[in-house]
């Protein structure tokens, strides 16, 4: 869904929402929508949940223009994203999942061949395993290597790469073995970092860390403790890898002369973005940059918001780590400065995820409508979500009316 969709024509019936005192010359003054939403993880995708909620709004309010921005953070879902926006090829490699397991997983090449981009969460990501498949201290990042080889191997010198939405806790530590890097096991004391035989195509290579977290690489906001436990990670296994994370640290710091595990997002996929930060001086570029920036970007985002009247957005949690930068936080910041209200919906949403955004003004609505577990809200598909985009149109046209408008 690259274009913005069509403007719903009249059907001669009356508005739903219209106050029922005024005649239909006087119907509700049509407004511009823009649904921008992020995936809702494991359940639908970015593109997905926009059709979901504009095909809800358009039933209460079918005389208003809608714009779609399919949005990402870094993480699952941000390669449909991407391509949604235009001009890129799917590509298919051998890759590795978290558990070692021989993959086929999807990456993505510009149409002329120069750029790509790959999803962490395409070969090393959560969705590749079952709940009781998890394992935090063994997962590794390989398969996320093996990408990066198959770009590299196309020929491809420009990379961008999502990490968000992984299984791993290795530090990077198996993106950097595929690479070529010789790094002792994860419980060996001290740990070993030899970067001798690193791919040499780096050093002609521009990396993108595409990230939406500020996390630290170790303690109480490190890449264990805030990451840990969503991904199987028991309060003991928590300590255990922070403490293998710092021996990785002072080994790979060693061997770059640099040290990088207070960066901003260096705690981002299990210690990631701290692996990758590493190899600044071996790459011919690389920078960490928001996730939501890539795919706003791509989505020409600030074009449609500058004619929107209201934003939607969302995810499938909003709650204490939205805080940390994950979609709606950008896509709130983003309408804040330009004076447009916003709309985040989650499929769970927490008190903590509310005051994230409170500040940003943006009004948090929940789309659970009932008391369920996480397994049933996931599998409910799009209709809990068209009926939650059909609620927010009739609270939009309450709110004009209250507001006194003749034309509202």
């Amino acid at each position: 869904m690259t274009a913005d969709a069509p403007r719903p024509r009249s059907t001669g019936a009356p508005d739903p929402v219209a106050d029922p005192g005024r005649g239909a010359a006087e119907a509700p003054r049509s407004i511009v929508v823009l649904i921008a939403p992020d995936s809702f993880k494991g359940s639908l995708t970015s593109v997905e949940v926009a059709r979901a909620l504009a095909a809800g709004w358009a039933r209460a309010r079918p005389r208003d223009e809608i714009l779609f921005a399919p949005l990402a953070d870094g993480g699952e879902g941000t390669t449909v994203a991407i391509e949604a926006a235009g001009g890129w090829t799917w590509r298919v490699a051998d890759a590795t999942d978290p558990i070692g397991r021989a993959i086929s997983a999807r990456w993505l090449q510009s149409t002329n061949g120069a750029r790509a981009f790959i999803e962490m969460a395409a070969a090393s990501g959560l969705s590749r395993l079952a709940t009781d498949e998890l394992d935090p201290l063994g997962a590794t990042t390989r398969g996320t290597g093996e990408l990066i080889l198959a770009a590299l191997e196309a020929g491809v010198r420009d990379i961008t790469l999502g990490i968000g939405g992984s299984a791993t806790n290795d530090g990077g530590a198996g993106i950097l073995r595929a690479l070529g890097a010789s790094i002792s096991a994860a419980d060996v004391d001290p740990a070993t970092v030899d970067l001798t035989d690193l791919d040499a195509r780096l050093g002609e290579t521009r990396l993108r860390i595409a990230c939406d977290v500020s996390n630290p690489l170790l303690g109480r906001h490190g890449a264990a403790a805030t990451y840990g436990p969503q991904k199987g990670a028991t309060p003991d296994d928590v300590a255990e890898l922070d403490q293998r994370l710092a021996r990785y640290a002072d080994a790979l710091e060693r061997a770059v002369g640099r040290r990088e595990r207070e960066a901003p997002g260096a705690g981002a996929a299990g210690g990631t973005g701290f692996g990758l930060l590493c190899l600044r001086d071996r790459l011919a570029s690389l920078e960490l940059v928001p996730g939501i920036d890539v795919v706003m970007t791509a989505a020409d985002f600030d074009g449609k918001l500058a004619r929107a009247d209201l934003v939607i957005t969302g995810e499938g949690r909003v709650d204490a780590q939205t805080a940390f930068g994950k979609t709606a936080l950008g896509v709130a910041r983003r309408a804040a400065d330009a004076g447009v209200a916003c709309v985040a919906v989650g499929g769970g949403v927490e008190p903590a995820g509310i005051e994230a955004l409170r500040p940003l003004g943006a009004v948090v609505v929940p789309v659970v409508e009932r008391p369920q577990t996480v397994v049933q809200a996931m599998a409910s598909g799009v209709e809990p979500l068209e009926r939650c985009g059909e609620r927010i149109a009739q609270l939009v046209a309450v709110g004009r009316r209250l507001g006194g408008s003749s034309t509202s």
